[in-house]
């Protein structure tokens, strides 16, 4: 479990991240809201055909897309629940190595803005191998 001190530092970096969007793709975030959590939610790991109870597999997750792409979006959007790029603080610190390390911010930013653009690329219809390619995995 994070403290609130990791927290406050991680969502810092998560609005540096955000802020240095071009305008075009943060004007997005103003449809599909980025959501933090410390992990996924029992239920997203569900979904996801994962047990809720594997916490090595809770700890791979970084971000996540939920809802429809854009791409895939109907006209008539009635009774959908909107899409939501939620990022996952635990996750994404491990893969960084955590804020106990030189450059720590520099290393946890980065992480950062690729998941992000990860998440962002899902709400524009690409997909794992697409984004892959793009050096976004």
């Amino acid at each position: 479990m994070l403290d609130q001190a990791t927290r406050d530092r991680f969502d810092a970096l998560l609005e540096e991240a955000i802020e240095q969007l071009p305008p075009p793709v943060r004007a997005l975030l103003d449809e599909v809201p980025v959501v933090a959590l410390d992990r996924p939610t029992p239920q997203m790991l569900r979904e996801l055909g994962v047990d809720p109870g594997d916490e090595e597999a809770a700890l791979e997750l970084c971000g996540l897309h939920t809802g429809v792409a854009a791409t895939e979006r109907p006209i008539d959007r009635s009774g959908e629940l909107p899409s939501e790029i939620h990022l996952f603080r635990e996750g994404i610190l491990d893969l960084a190595g955590g804020f106990d390390q030189p450059d720590a911010d520099d290393v946890v930013y980065e992480e950062i803005m690729v998941t992000l653009l990860h998440e962002i690329g899902h709400e524009f219809g690409l997909s794992e191998e697409d984004l892959d390619q793009l050096g976004y995995s």
